[in-house]
């Protein structure tokens, strides 16, 4: 064997991605499959039809598999990631029941409702439907139960006392059982294995959820802070010990057995606002674009790059998706006037999405009395140089991004490296596998205007949620 190669799958919320990596951390080849439109009958409710979230993951892994130059027998493991905080119903074959019920779905803020569908054998997350549909085997990582299921946090294991294990109304027959990050959790099946043009047998791996993998592999360290821009945007520090309340964060499961993340306030459909803005000006955007020789979205970042900071006094509220809790959020773009195009739209919802997460970190901080050294910034967003270039002048602080911007598909596949032997611990593969890539430092006068405008910011709600309950109270 001249070369050790690992697979890093990373189920997101938009696309599923296959990434295969050299033991260095390095990208060799990689394919990724969109999801398809979310399925939303009525309110409140955002499945993934029919079996989408498998079907991604087979398509983009054959893909990646197609582009690979070396020898598929060097291929030792198998790490899986997938979107959280979704609940899938299975069949005792291991198949679906029911569509995936999405994060997005107000369900998923509830404990299980048995709804008399006699097809229902199990109750399980994203990653353990998968796991079970790659290998066969009815595992997953307990570092995906988040919400309303009966999990000790502290234990890492199932719920030990009857009456809270019975509130959340899963009888335990019904559950998977639960393993840690970085176990194997079984092996693939010659079907998947077929289906996905790799080699049957191989280990797969479990991670944690989409966020702690992704912490994982964007390298995310002690005193430093990480910026997720995703579907969901999430801010997060690492930490030792859970923390049952809290005003500003909660405690997730780290990537790492026996460590947790703090996460502060995230925004709801983040990036995916991006997708929004593109799509409503597609056809003017795409033909600017092709008559300047770039990329959609390179277009958009060289027009956002010459609008001045503030966007010309455009702000952009990120509530597209309401929390559960707070219905009558809606997303708000203020301060228009004839200046203003789409070059100015784009720029404000980045400008909105640093502000927001300076404003949620900072108050998770201080709850926290452990200011941040550092922050990396990592996901889709982070390939846009200007989105950087925020985020280094509203957190008035060096923002790094790494070589890998795939952070979770990474994270999988360091947990692969782990389990598989390849790195003997979680410490040596960060550091022979995550790499920097460049670092953004604050402009002083930008800085100074984005304190202003962040004190301006935080106070739109307080402005605005009057008028949004009145609205939401008329139309809902």
């Amino acid at each position: 064997m001249t070369q050790t190669y690992l697979v890093g799958i990373d189920g997101g919320s938009q696309s599923s991605k296959v990434t295969i990596f050299t033991a260095e951390g390095h990208v060799v080849c990689e394919a990724s499959q969109p999801l398809a439109p979310m399925h939303t009958p009525r309110s409140g409710v955002a499945e993934h039809p029919d079996d989408d979230l498998y079907d991604s993951v087979v398509v983009a892994a054959r893909r990646a598999v197609a582009q690979f130059p070396g020898d598929l027998a060097d291929v030792v493991g198998i790490g899986l990631c997938t979107i959280r905080c979704c609940r899938a119903l299975v069949r005792g074959d291991g198949t679906l029941a029911a569509p995936v019920q999405s994060w997005m779905d107000d369900r998923l803020s509830r404990a299980y409702d048995p709804d008399g569908n006699p097809e229902v054998a199990y109750v399980t997350t994203s990653s353990g439907y998968l796991m079970g549909r790659l290998t066969g085997e009815r595992s997953d990582t307990v570092a995906n139960y988040i919400g309303p299921w009966p999990v000790d946090v502290r234990a890492w294991d199932w719920c030990s006392h009857p009456e809270t294990f019975d509130a959340f109304q899963v009888p335990r027959e019904m559950l998977y059982e639960l393993q840690m990050p970085g176990q194997v959790g079984g092996h693939l099946t010659p079907a998947a294995a077929d289906l996905m043009g790799l080699p049957a047998g191989l280990p797969v791996v479990h991670t944690a959820n989409d966020k702690a993998t992704e912490a994982l592999g964007a390298g995310l360290a002690s005193r430093g802070g990480l910026v997720s821009l995703g579907t969901y945007i999430a801010g997060m520090v690492l930490g030792e010990e859970y923390v049952p309340s809290s005003e500003h964060f909660f405690t997730n499961f780290a990537a790492e057995p026996g460590r947790y993340l703090y996460e502060s306030g995230g925004i709801r459909r983040g990036m995916w606002t991006v997708t929004w803005l593109k799509d409503l000006v597609g056809a003017e955007a795409r033909l600017a674009a092709e008559a300047a020789g770039l990329s959609v979205e390179d277009h958009l970042n060289a027009l956002a790059a010459a609008v001045p900071a503030g966007s010309d006094g455009l702000l952009c509220v990120l509530d597209w998706l309401a929390p559960p809790t707070e219905p009558h959020k809606r997303g708000m773009f203020l301060g228009f006037d004839e200046r203003h195009g789409y070059a100015h739209m784009y720029r404000a919802i980045l400008e909105g999405i640093a502000l927001r997460m300076r404003l949620t970190m900072t108050a998770m901080e201080r709850e926290l009395d452990s200011p941040i050294e550092w922050l990396t910034v990592s996901g889709g967003g982070s390939h846009s140089d200007v989105a950087m270039q925020i985020f280094a002048d509203v957190f008035d602080m060096p923002v790094r991004r790494n070589t890998v911007r795939n952070a979770a598909g990474l994270g999988a596949a360091m947990c692969a490296a782990v389990a598989c032997a390849v790195h003997p611990s979680v410490e040596e593969a960060t550091h022979r596998m995550v790499h920097p890539a460049d670092v953004f430092t604050p402009d002083a006068a930008r800085a100074r205007l984005y304190r202003d405008l962040r004190n301006i910011y935080a106070d739109i709600p307080s402005q605005t949620d009057p008028v949004l309950t009145r609205l939401h109270s008329l139309l809902q």
